[in-house]
């Protein structure tokens, strides 16, 4: 047996139901009248949305605190992770170093290249093909470098910001500040 509210808000006890109430909700009874089970109405597109909502809040503070246990694996102290982004950056700014020694190297050729091209220019004869086509190498190698260090500066930037993030996330997991700079030329040696 099947006890149900209808359309007019009227209490049934039948052995069927129909669809309509099913979707509000009803009970089963046993022989005696006693409820065996309370089948709950449909939800509301509120109510499914809030659920869904519900669900989505759960799933992101779930991968939070994965994100968090990955973090406190590498790090127990923010300064800890302040030390490996100034680490990290004086690393990529050396590169950055070098690269900049291979363009002066390479500007000295070039230099050198245009100074026997203007020479020869000077005194009338022709430059060789030779010589054009290794000063536009050199200058194609200028650039390329110029552009592997914007990059690089580039990366350093955002590599310091997801550092600053951690670093900010670190403080608040583990109530403790930090003791160094963020600024790795802000540090006392």
């Amino acid at each position: 047996m099947y006890r149900y509210t209808d359309e007019n808000g009227q209490i049934v006890i039948s052995s069927t139901i129909p669809q309509e109430a099913s979707r509000r909700g009803y009970d089963i009874l046993s022989k005696n009248g006693r409820v065996i089970e309370t089948i709950d109405p449909e939800p509301t597109e509120e109510e499914i949305a809030a659920r869904e909502a519900e669900e989505k809040r759960q799933a992101e503070a779930e991968r939070q605190r994965e994100l968090d246990r990955k973090l406190l694996e590498r790090y127990s102290h923010p300064d800890e992770a302040v030390r490996a982004m100034h680490r990290k950056i004086r690393e990529l700014q050396g590169l950055n170093q070098l690269k900049r020694g291979n363009i002066s190297v390479i500007v000295s050729q070039l230099d050198s290249e245009q100074s026997r091209a203007a020479d020869l220019e000077r005194s009338g004869r022709d430059i060789p093909e030779a010589t054009l086509e290794k000063i536009r190498r050199l200058e194609a190698q200028i650039r390329d470098i110029e552009r592997e260090i914007n990059s690089q500066n580039a990366n350093i930037k955002a590599l310091r910001e997801r550092f600053e993030a951690d670093i900010e996330r670190l403080e608040e997991i583990t109530g403790e500040e930090r003791t160094l700079p963020l600024d790795p030329d802000d540090l006392e040696e």
